[in-house]
């Protein structure tokens, strides 16, 4: 029987399902998990041991010099591409303009991908294992995946339900990475709960990944009949607005000691990152185009098309976990780093259960969207 929107309306009929399909989840996950073991590496790299002749770069210089390879290569692919434009469902009249109504929320969205950055790395400079601000990292992003279902499905938003397997799948990936403060050592000695800038960085993360990730899955979940599903749009306009921000606050850093007599370490190392940076620092700035690749990779599958936010979230987080358990055992094998531990291996044995609860929901969803057409 003859499509009835011709040939244009079956080839855009077959991309859409192609977008929504398990295949392509797959292939995000494959680049996703490429690039993030790339990028795991390269961080071990660079922050090796000068004993070992490895450039010993501080976690500061190397987030200078990374970050801004991954925000360049992330906006000149952005103007390039185009990916400035968003298919809207309406336009709105601001400041004399006609703009299109996503705007409205995809920019603060960008302002919070600007916080999430900075207070990742302001996480492992406080006083407290680095695998447990791991544990505390990517344990809430799981965790606010699911609420942010649960928020939607009572606002009505989201017009599906969460399976049995996603809710074992989110348990499963919390037992992963809480395995670490179990059979990994941690600083007992840190107050977290009575220490303001702990309870600050740790906020500002939690609140700006939370409205984040809610701000996609509304995005996703609210398009008209119609009106596609324009993740690039989405992913150019945050990096955008993201990339403006850390812009400013990079500034406002470098020159903090002269216009607020700010003088702390990190403020010390930031401005000598920029001012006396190591030869090696354009390498490292190299470095970042993986990282800026896997920005990509994350942003698509957090929305990806026909899944909730907990079965995104879960596979996000599980793949860059697998990534980063392999990162460890290339650099080991490469670099003679340290070798992954027992609470890696008992961590990746419950991210492989979490993963076949995964498989089993994605098989459920991809029959229910078949039946929906």
């Amino acid at each position: 029987m003859p499509n009835p929107q011709g040939p244009a309306g079956a080839r855009a009929a077959a991309s859409a399902n192609r977008d929504g399909s398990t295949a392509r989840l797959i292939q995000l996950c494959a680049g996703y998990f490429l690039f993030y073991v790339i990028t795991g590496v390269s961080v071990k790299y660079f922050q090796g041991p000068a004993d070992q002749g490895l450039p010993a770069m501080t976690g500061m210089e190397y987030l200078v010099y990374n970050t801004a390879g991954g925000t360049l290569l992330c906006l000149v692919w952005v103007f390039v591409r185009g990916w400035y434009r968003i298919e809207s469902n309406e336009l709105v009249a601001l400041i004399g303009l006609r703009i299109p109504r996503e705007l409205l929320y995809i920019v603060p969205s960008g302002v919070c991908t600007a916080i999430v950055i900075p207070t990742t790395t302001l996480m492992y400079s406080l006083p407290i294992s680095v695998m447990v601000a791991m544990v505390i990292m990517r344990g809430s992003v799981i965790v606010i995946g699911r609420l942010v279902d649960a928020v939607q499905i009572r606002q009505g938003i989201l017009k599906k339900k969460v399976y049995l397997e996603e809710d074992l799948g989110v348990i499963c990936a919390i037992l992963a990475v809480s395995v670490h403060l179990v059979l990994g050592s941690s600083d007992a000695s840190f107050d977290f709960v009575h220490s303001p800038a702990a309870v600050a960085i740790l906020g500002s993360y939690l609140a700006s990944y939370a409205i984040r990730i809610y701000i996609m899955n509304y995005y996703k979940n609210t398009r008209k009949a119609g009106v596609k599903l324009d993740n690039r749009g989405f992913m150019g306009i945050e990096q955008i607005a993201a990339s403006v921000v850390l812009t400013l606050g990079c500034v406002v850093a470098f020159f903090a000691p002269r216009w607020f007599g700010v003088q702390s370490p990190l403020v010390t190392e930031f401005r000598s990152s920029l001012v006396a940076p190591k030869p090696i620092w354009p390498l490292a700035v190299l470095s970042g185009t993986a990282f800026g690749i896997v920005a990509f990779f994350s942003v698509f599958i957090f929305m990806f098309k026909g899944r909730t936010a907990t079965f995104a979230g879960l596979v996000n987080r599980l793949t860059s976990l697998i990534a980063g358990t392999t990162a460890t055992l290339v650099f080991w094998a490469a670099c003679g780093g340290k070798a992954p531990g027992l609470q890696d291996w008992v961590s990746l044995g419950l991210i492989f259960v979490a993963v076949y609860f995964l498989t089993r929901s994605e098989k459920r969803r991809a029959a229910e969207l078949a039946a929906a057409g």
